[in-house]
């Protein structure tokens, strides 16, 4: 630059350096004049569905309804609130100087505030300032809207002025009031309901019933008619606006799902979140327990929550949290998140255990008796006995029984440490504090956490079948409720995460069987030709009804009862879960079984009738078991016995020359197994007895059903004051020989076919001796307490 030139612009900062100055601290001034932040009013939690639709809503902690600001305005909307507040907007520079002129000469005229000369960029500096209406204010006002004009475009501007703007009593913003008034989302607004909706900032009182209705009606139509004059609608469009009614009265919000609002307002607190429900299967649930709920509150049963899981995604899909009782019955608590007993619902866990841990076959048999471990008697929901049972249908039938058994096998405490691995909430104590009542509804829960244990096994079986045979390390991960938001399921491995796949398909396919009519059970509301592994649970004084059912797509999980703990006569998991269950898979996609994870298993020989592995005088088959290391024992329950040429007696070598006699392998299981389980299996045979001139064997004959060896017995005393007798009881594997009975070597009686007798007995401990007319004999010793 010329030297002249230079010379000349510091001689005029010299000159007018204080104007300058000034000049440049006013500059700064205006830059810096407008908050960073306009408003800082809280906003109620806005929760959408993955569709984007409205779920519901919670209000601002101020008692406003104010959504979250809008991603955009309307286009009728913004067409009438234009054409009614600032028809200029995108001309001028903040402020209207046309408009204040014919606003102060209309006042002054008047004698009163008759007009305002505010633009839109002017609203929403007073709506954010909230000072009180003077000139001066007015000035810095119209200051400040110069400057938000510079910061923002005018559609963010439009945009601030549609959140932010009052529309009658506690709603504020255009998103809630076109819920309010009109039960629509605002991009849904009709041409009226736009226009009404545009005139209500300027006076929001109109909006109260009354005079003001005739009022806001002629506004709104004064409206529509200039609308129609810009030619931003045509004239049938606006004689159909002018036959639409104003509202009568408030829409209440939508409430499809509360409780997660509820529960999504607590960590996300006045944002506007969708999540991934999906609306019309949300829908669907609610209608679905709002029936069952009809049905169930006639026995006292108040309280259910349901919940549907996406396998594959473990996106959230449908979440009722509780039904729409009323207060009193605790309507507001969130079941899906409440910590209840489990009752049988985790015996598929210990089952996919010990069929991982290589302890368990499918088809072998598990004792199925009268039990008594360490003082504790477990008993089966129908207080019945098989005596034997195939482990898949114990699991099947949910048997107590045979679960307790089977859980004392495996480990108390390998168990309780593996389901540490799902981080259930609500399992927190020590195995010992749960004992063995832990696979029984012992240990405590929650909904939400069993269905994401059950999708992550689902998952398992799911990514082993789709990928080259390999699992993933972050297989057991929580679901998804967010839109948006994806699960990492960690890396590729070769090693299983917790279980392999082959155990938790075997596992599925036995609850697979619940869906087949067997002995009592009747499941005339279940579709059959659906193939859905499932489980009910029904907790001790019939507190909690559980039922969870998987597909290769989807677990639904069902919690029904009340939330105050009352229990109730008939309530189950298969009479009072199990029929919202299979309503609610009626209403989803129809799903394939899921795809054998071939390469986890191996073909093994069995037993075709124990399901122990098979020795050489066993019927035998091929299964698919399991590959690994397998523990089980071989069958014992196969044994080769002589018997006399018309096969009526058994015989040996002291009465006979074996090489005459018939060589017959004979199924037998142990006395007390067999007492039970030839009641519901009539093709099984017992031993015929020993000839008379042949000496006894080793074979067992008997044993005690009640009392067991070592127990500890109080007896109760009746009303009379007179202590119960002792019952002894006792099974004998040729029910109509004699047995004799004796207590500490006193004779008692002898019994035939029925083998129960009662005993008064004195405090201390005794010994209790049978003896059957063939020479056998059991003993056991008690103690009276």
């Amino acid at each position: 630059m010329h030297p002249y030139i230079n010379g000349n612009i510091l001689l005029f900062v010299r000159k007018h350096s204080k104007k300058l100055l000034l000049f440049l601290l006013v500059l700064i001034g205006y830059y810096f004049c407008l908050p960073k932040q306009l408003f800082n009013d809280p906003t109620a939690t806005v929760v959408e569905s993955r569709q984007g639709e409205l779920l519901g809503a919670k209000i601002a902690s101020d008692g406003q309804w104010r959504f979250p600001g809008l991603d955009s305005v309307p286009k009728k909307f913004k067409t009438c609130i234009l054409q009614f507040e600032d028809s200029h907007f995108y001309q001028h520079p903040g402020f209207n100087p046309i408009s204040i002129a014919k606003a102060i000469k209309a006042n002054i005229s008047a004698g009163k505030h008759v007009r305002g000369g505010s633009t839109i960029t002017q609203q929403v500096i007073r709506m954010s300032r909230k000072q009180k209406r003077t000139y001066l204010e007015k000035t810095i006002e119209l200051i400040l809207a110069t400057r938000l004009e510079v910061r923002y475009s005018k559609e963010e501007i439009l945009n601030l002025y549609a959140s932010h703007a009052p529309f009658g009593g506690n709603v504020v913003g255009l998103g809630m009031a076109s819920w309010r008034y009109f039960g629509l989302p605002p991009y849904q607004l009709s041409w009226a309901e736009a226009a009404t909706l545009a005139v209500l900032p300027n006076a929001p009182a109109l909006i109260y019933p009354g005079k003001n209705k005739e009022l806001l009606l002629k506004k709104r139509n004064r409206l529509l008619k200039k609308i129609l004059d810009k030619k931003a609608i045509d004239s049938t469009t606006y004689q159909l606006a002018l036959l639409e009614a104003l509202p009568k009265k408030p829409y209440p919000l939508p409430q499809i799902a509360p409780h997660l609002v509820e529960n999504i307002s607590k960590k996300h607190k006045g944002k506007r979140l969708a999540v991934t429900l999906d609306k019309e299967l949300q829908n669907s649930v609610n209608a679905i327990v709002q029936k069952h709920h009809m049905l169930l509150k006639q026995n006292q049963v108040h309280n259910a929550a349901v919940l549907v899981m996406d396998v594959n995604t473990r996106e959230v899909l449908a979440y009722l949290g509780n039904t729409n009782t009323d207060k009193a019955h605790e309507k507001d608590v969130d079941m899906v998140h409440a910590i209840r007993s489990t009752g049988s619902i985790m015996k598929p866990f210990l089952y996919a255990a010990m069929l991982d841990a290589g302890e368990l076959l499918p088809e072998m048999l598990v004792a199925d008796v009268p039990t008594q471990i360490a003082g504790y008697t477990p008993e089966n929901f129908n207080e019945n006995y098989s005596g034997a049972v195939k482990a898949k249908m114990a699991l099947a039938r949910s048997l107590n029984i045979p679960a307790v058994r089977l859980l004392q096998s495996y480990g108390l405490h390998k168990f309780r440490d593996q389901l540490n691995l799902f981080n259930l909430g609500g399992v927190s104590k020590p195995a010992d504090h749960y004992g063995l009542t832990l696979i029984l509804g012992g240990a405590e829960s929650n909904l939400w956490d069993l269905c994401k244990t059950y999708a992550s096994l689902a998952s398992t079986v799911n990514h082993f079948s789709t990928t080259s045979s390999e699992y993933y390390t972050n297989e057991f991960t929580n679901p998804v409720l967010i839109q948006g938001e994806k699960v990492h399921f960690g890396e590729k491995s070769k090693e299983k995460t917790i279980f392999d796949a082959a155990s938790i398909y075997l596992t599925f396919e036995a609850m697979k069987d619940v869906n087949r009519p067997e002995g009592n059970e009747s499941w005339e509301f279940f579709d059959s030709s659906k193939e859905i592994a499932w489980k009910t649970g029904t907790s001790f004084g019939n507190k909690d009804a559980w039922a969870i059912g998987v597909t290769q797509n989807h677990v639904v999980g069902v919690w029904v009862g009340n939330a105050d703990g009352e229990g109730r006569p008939n309530v189950s998991g298969v009479t009072s879960a199990a029929p919202i269950l299979f309503d609610v898979f009626d209403v989803l996609p129809r799903a394939h079984w899921f795809s054998k994870p071939l390469d986890e298993f191996e073909d093994v020989l069995v037993c075709a009738e124990s399901g122990y592995l098979a020795t050489e005088i066993c019927p035998n088959l091929y299964i698919s078991i399991p590959r690994k290391q397998n523990s089980v024992n071989a069958c014992s329950f196969h044994r080769k016995v002589h018997l006399d040429h018309h096969r009526r007696f058994l015989v040996n070598s002291s009465c006979t020359d074996l090489s005459m006699a018939k060589e017959e392998t004979w199924f037998l299981l142990p006395p007390l197994m067999a007492y039970y389980y030839k009641r519901n299996n009539a093709a099984y045979q017992t031993l015929p007895p020993l000839r008379n001139d042949c000496r006894g064997t080793n074979l067992p004959a008997m044993e005690f059903i009640y009392p067991k060896n070592g127990s500890r017995i109080t007896l109760a005393k009746n009303f009379e004051g007179q202590t119960n007798e002792l019952i002894l009881k006792l099974a004998h594997i040729k029910p109509a020989t004699k047995v004799f009975w004796y207590m500490d070597e006193r004779f008692l009686q002898q019994t035939t076919n029925f083998h129960e007798i009662g005993v008064v007995s004195s405090v201390g401990p005794h010994r209790i001796t049978a003896i059957d007319a063939l020479g056998n004999e059991v003993i056991i010793t008690i103690t009276i307490e």
